[in-house]
């Protein structure tokens, strides 16, 4: 093997906030988002450093453990010594003076990723509402990155932070309060959720993913923990109904998929949106697009690449027209998905068929949704023309209706 892929460019510490695994570097560099959640966790319960290596492909990396090999080779080159001791006070501290703090505010934007595509001005507001502790609701359409943008913030700020996924959630009250539990040795007896911890850590930052998602209980619970003037939550479920207070400095981070095309989704009380700060995700320019897929992508034919943001832009403004043919645009999410597969060794046409072509309705044959994104799709594909534009089905589809 080439010595080169036994050697990592950056190392990193993982470490415990909250119920989230952060990842520092020897330079105190903030790494939590370059890395998958359950890599994160494995090298935290392990007890073992990770590393950045060079990926086996043309372009890329991959985080893997760093084994006492690895640290040794690493030792015995010019340079090598490696200090892995991370350093807290090097991380991002928030400043309580408020001239630091309009100072760390207007100069923040050096701390999003470059991967998320955000306004200079959006960037600066999420991140002064998190400062100032207030709570944050992250809209716009699926696939936008309000996800990305919310974890951006967590990670941008040097606090405790919690990740509750309200969406993915079937008992809102075990999930937000606890649970009452019997054993035959103590009987019966209440366990508080970690949420109950979360919200009495001060400044601690909870993100609460898929809040449109949720149950009304849910809502109901977070009434009182979320408004300004109360900010305490009752444990109904224990013996004494204890009233817990909201810490100083909780800042929540709440994301929303508002409008009816999303189906899963509940209408929210106005109430609850009132005790809210909206940010909201912009949907990328064709020009965003290209640049972001080009950076995620940097191997794949960058014309192709531009294709598929032009693709992904043509479907946006088709469905936003007055005589939209589709009901909805193609996601970021999907124009991800669709080069991934391109760097796989797809094409482009076929990268089509199995991440956009299902997402759009078929009935209608040639008049459908999904033939009129099939036709966009073509002008793209490489020889300019295809057979099988319209398959044999949609073809006896739409000679039935004519006949």
């Amino acid at each position: 093997m080439n010595k080169q892929n036994l050697t990592p460019d950056v190392i990193v510490k993982i470490e415990k906030s909250g119920n989230r695994y952060n990842a520092w570097d020897t330079d105190g560099v903030k790494r939590t988002s370059e890395i998958t959640s359950g890599c994160r966790k494995n090298a935290f319960n392990g007890g073992y450093l990770l590393g950045r290596f060079p990926a086996n492909t043309n372009s890329g990396f991959a985080w893997r453990k760093v084994t006492d090999t690895i640290m040794s080779e690493m030792a015995s080159t010019p340079n090598g010594n490696i200090n892995v001791t991370v350093d807290d006070n090097t991380s991002v501290e928030v400043p309580s003076d408020h001239a630091e703090i309009l100072n760390f505010i207007h100069n923040s934007y050096s701390l999003k990723p470059k991967m998320l595509m955000m306004s200079e001005l959006k960037w600066k507001y999420l991140v002064r509402s998190g400062v100032r502790g207030k709570n944050i609701m992250m809209t716009g359409p699926a696939g936008c990155g309000k996800t990305m943008a919310a974890k951006s913030l967590v990670n941008s700020l040097d606090r405790a932070d919690y990740y509750f996924n309200l969406g993915a959630t079937q008992d809102p009250r075990s999930t937000l309060i606890g649970n009452t539990h019997f054993d035959s040795g103590k009987g019966t007896y209440f366990s508080q959720s970690l949420f109950v911890e979360a919200i009495q850590t001060p400044n601690a930052v909870i993100l609460l993913d898929e809040l449109s998602r949720a149950h009304p209980d849910a809502w109901n619970i977070l009434m009182t923990v979320l408004d300004y003037g109360q900010r305490y939550l009752r444990l109904d479920e224990s013996n004494g109904s204890d009233t817990i207070k909201v810490a100083d400095g909780v800042t929540f981070v709440a994301t929303a998929n508002i409008g009816n095309e999303y189906t899963s989704t509940r209408v929210m009380d106005k109430a609850l949106m009132d005790r809210f700060t909206i940010v909201e995700m912009d949907v990328l320019t064709e020009a965003d697009e290209n640049s972001l897929l080009q950076m995620m992508f940097p191997s794949v034919d960058p014309n192709v690449v531009s294709n598929v943001a032009k693709i992904a832009t043509l479907t946006r403004t088709e469905s936003n027209s007055d005589t939209a043919r589709i009901t909805s645009g193609i996601s970021t999410r999907t124009t991800v998905e669709l080069c991934g597969l391109l760097f796989d060794g797809f094409s482009l046409e076929e990268s089509a068929e199995v991440s956009i072509y299902p997402q759009y309705d078929s009935t209608g044959g040639v008049d459908s949704e999904r033939t009129f994104v099939k036709q966009i799709v073509q002008k793209f594909c490489d020889d300019g023309s295809s057979n099988d534009l319209f398959n044999e089905e949609e073809m006896a589809e739409a000679v039935g209706e004519d006949s």
